[in-house]
């Protein structure tokens, strides 16, 4: 639990520092530091489940701190946060015209699946120590989003039950367990600790699996639905 603990508030104290530093490259490296080491500590412990538990906190103390930190920062935070203005404006344009990538299997099933292949390769090339700056990377820009919502006028109810469409925490939520059981073999290999093989985590794998394949199923359902609540909480904002 002082792991834990200690994880969250390392997270939570990594934007300030990171925005205060104004390094764009820093602040996902600074988010993904304290839960590298631990989670390669857990790993090499033995305590699989305790890892995947540490990146599921993890990722969600980055999308509260985040969201909270962009939205509240004194000035902007557009230069500061990697992909995140160019992200906003197609969020954007899907609020308020109900096209873009979020309208339609075709236009983002190609990019799901990229963004899928590259985090899985990865996690089994570096143990993980990429993919979860790519993690980091893909967070802070999700959240700028949400951020930015708040900063358009959108009523907090609105930032807080919109801005985090279900489908993102499904896929966030699948990334931060293959970022933890992919690691492993890696991970062990260098420290010369016995590895039990991918079969062991199976279980996590499969939960991986249903996630990603929540979160094509609820974003072709929902995102008209959302984008059309969402332009009714924005008149005229964006």
């Amino acid at each position: 639990m002082a792991r834990l603990l200690t994880l969250l508030l390392a997270t939570l104290v990594s934007y300030p520092l990171g925005l205060a530093l104004g390094q764009p490259f820093l602040l996902p490296v600074l988010n993904a530091g304290p839960a590298y080491v631990t989670m390669a500590a857990l790993l090499l412990r033995g305590d699989r489940r305790g890892a995947v538990v540490a990146m599921l906190a993890w990722a969600a103390a980055l999308a509260v701190c985040a969201t909270t930190a962009f939205a509240l920062w004194p000035g902007p935070v557009d230069g500061q946060v990697i992909h995140g203005p160019a992200y906003r404006a197609l969020m954007f344009e899907w609020i308020r015209t109900g096209i873009g990538a979020e309208s339609s299997p075709r236009r983002f099933l190609p990019q799901h699946a990229t963004h899928a292949a590259l985090f899985v390769a990865a996690s089994l090339a570096t143990a993980s120590l990429v993919s979860i700056v790519m993690g980091a990377v893909l967070m802070n820009y999700m959240a700028f989003y949400v951020a930015s919502l708040a900063r358009a006028g959108a009523p907090t109810w609105a930032v807080v039950f919109l801005g985090w469409q279900p489908w993102a925490l499904c896929r966030v939520t699948a990334f931060a367990t293959l970022g933890a059981v992919l690691a492993e073999p890696l991970l062990c290999r260098l420290a010369r600790r016995p590895y039990a093989g991918l079969s062991a985590t199976r279980p996590y794998l499969v939960a991986a699996a249903v996630l990603l394949v929540a979160d094509v199923v609820l974003k072709t359902a929902l995102a008209p639905l959302w984008g059309q609540w969402l332009r009714g909480v924005l008149p005229g904002r964006l």
